[in-house]
C-alpha cells in the first residue's frame, strides 16, 4: 500500500532519498545547471515537502514551493528499485491535490535533458513545455514545463 503524507526532509528516509536525487544530478549536470535544493532550503514555510511510503518505508518525494503567482514542483524523485510501482504519478497526483486546496492556479517545473522518464510522466499529466521562470535561465540542459489546473 502506498501512503503519501507531509514528509520531513530532515528524516533519514527522507533525506536517503535526497541524496540519491542529487548524486544523479551532479553526474549528469554541471554546478551552474543544477537547480536543486539542499535540504535546509526545503525546511521553509513556503515549501510543502511530501514522501510516499511503501510498507512503512519512504521510496519517493516531491515538493511544491509556493511562489507569486504559481507553484512549483522541486525535488522529485523515485528510488530507481522502486520504479514501475506507481509512486510518481500518485506523488504528483497528491501535489496537484494540494495546490488545487491552496488556490494555486498554475504549476510549473523545471528537469533536465535526458530524464526522460520524468518527462513521460509530466506529459501523460497534462504538463506542456514553456520558457524559463523565476530565477531560470535558458540552458540548453533545462526542460521547463508548466501545467493549468483550472482555478
Amino acid at each position: 500500500m502506498i501512503e503519501i503524507d507531509y514528509a520531513a526532509p530532515r528524516h533519514a528516509g527522507i533525506r536517503a532519498l535526497l541524496g540519491q536525487s542529487h548524486a544523479l544530478m551532479r553526474a549528469l549536470f554541471s554546478p551552474k545547471d543544477n537547480h536543486f535544493l539542499e535540504i535546509d532550503d526545503l525546511c521553509v514555510p513556503t515549501i510543502h515537502f511530501f514522501g510516499a511510503r511503501v510498507d512503512g518505508a519512504y521510496r519517493a518525494c516531491g515538493a511544491l514551493a509556493v511562489k507569486d503567482g504559481y507553484g512549483e514542483i522541486k525535488s522529485f524523485f523515485t528510488d530507481p528499485a522502486a520504479r514501475g510501482m506507481g509512486l510518481g504519478q500518485s506523488v504528483l497526483e497528491h501535489i496537484q491535490s494540494v495546490a488545487k486546496d491552496l488556490q494555486i492556479s498554475e504549476l510549473r517545473l523545471e528537469t533536465g535533458v535526458g530524464l526522460d522518464a520524468a518527462h513521460r510522466l509530466y506529459y501523460k499529466n497534462g504538463f506542456r513545455d514553456c520558457g524559463p521562470f523565476g530565477d531560470y535561465e535558458a540552458s540548453e540542459y533545462s526542460v521547463f514545463m508548466q501545467k493549468s489546473l483550472g482555478i
